[in-house]
């Protein structure tokens, strides 16, 4: 396939407008953290007893959010296969390429590890450790065959349970080395809510997407082709290994044949239903942007989504900024209230979003390239 960029920002609109899609739903997320009293959250078997009952309305407006994370570590991945071959175009050495996105890579970790840990007052281990831990490992791992890159991704997370069912006990001790890689902690002095390797292996997949467009000079209708056959594959296996109701679960059966127990899998840590479901669903939603691209283009360049998918690691610092500051002034309430504060951060954070990324693309050596 010949990548076809936009043409004022060198970019695939599609990926940002996905980005961007995605970063609305995870603005709702958190703001229903922040301000719904009846917040559903029990997306793990450490979080969720057997037999509560699923608030309906709460549970979808959670579930639906559940793309956010595997989306966005799986673009991360593509991002990486296609700037790499922007930057070799452009003349830059494969060293110096290495060196910014293992600096990336650090610098986001480090804001889970600092930032995030100082303002909760105790180490956290959330969805930014895993992806800046997830880049720093694409620097050696992106020397090796797709194939193989693709193949190790399928044994990470196919075998992931097979591990835990051998190491771990729901509830009890975790030693750190399977917590920073595998198994989820909660904890009074440190949490690990994204163990790193599951995460790495659907960056690794969105690495070998990545390559596959950039080796195939086929034509976007082959994209679509791929990510709806992907789709198609995943939703399948994903049905047979809910309804078989044992590996594959990450602890959390099925308690009934209900719609939300259906949807109620394990994103704590990601389970092969959960990664089959949300991925499946995802490579629909991609499909019809880069179908949409083809047919309309970039009609605009200030459109929210876009907007937003291409500041997508400020957003996330942003919208929280908002969110605490909303909270001085605004009141818990029920989820009518949580989707109208959700259009509000949107409404706040627009501008924002437009001027920083004007700044970035000003002084593209700043150190505002890592945000």
């Amino acid at each position: 396939m010949t990548i076809q960029f936009d043409n004022h920002t060198q970019r695939i609109a599609a990926i940002d407008w996905l980005r961007g899609l995605v970063m609305i739903l995870m603005a709702l997320d958190h703001t229903s953290w922040f301000f719904n009293t009846h917040r559903i959250f029990a997306d793990s078997v450490l979080l969720h007893e057997t037999g509560n009952l699923l608030a309906t309305e709460q549970f979808l407006t959670r579930w639906m959010t559940h793309i956010c994370a595997p989306t966005f570590v799986f673009l991360a991945g593509t991002a990486i296969a296609v700037s790499q071959i922007q930057r070799r175009q452009q003349g830059m050495l494969q060293a110096v390429i290495d060196r910014e996105l293992l600096m990336r890579g650090a610098f986001i970790a480090m804001l889970d590890l600092c930032v995030f840990s100082m303002a909760s007052g105790k180490i956290q281990m959330q969805v930014l450790y895993a992806i800046g831990i997830s880049m720093m490992l694409m620097v050696p791992l992106q020397r090796l065959n797709p194939r193989l890159v693709f193949l190790l991704a399928i044994v990470i997370l196919a075998g992931s349970e097979l591990l835990l069912m051998t190491w771990w006990e729901p509830g009890g001790e975790v030693p750190l080395w399977l917590a920073l890689t595998f198994a989820p902690v909660f904890g009074e002095t440190y949490s690990v809510l994204y163990p790193a390797l599951p995460w790495l292996a659907i960056m690794m997949l969105g690495w070998v997407f990545g390559e596959w467009i950039i080796a195939n000079q086929s034509g976007s209708e082959s994209v679509e082709r791929l990510l709806m056959i992907s789709s198609l594959s995943a939703l399948i296996l994903f049905v047979l290994i809910r309804g078989l109701n044992g590996y594959g679960n990450m602890f959390m059966s099925l308690e009934g044949n209900t719609l939300v127990q259906w949807l109620h899998v394990s994103k704590y840590p990601p389970s092969l239903a959960y990664t089959l479901l949300e991925l499946g669903l995802m490579s629909i939603v991609f499909a019809l942007l880069i179908r949409l691209e083809i047919i309309r283009g970039v009609v605009s360049h200030s459109g929210p989504v876009l907007v937003f998918g291409q500041t997508a690691l400020f957003f996330y610092l942003a919208h929280f900024c908002v969110l605490l500051l909303l909270r001085f002034v605004l009141e818990r309430g029920d989820l009518a209230q949580t989707y109208w504060i959700t259009l509000l951060v949107l409404i706040i954070l627009y501008p924002i979003c437009r001027i920083y990324r004007a700044l970035k693309w000003r002084y593209p050596q700043s150190l505002l390239r890592f945000l």
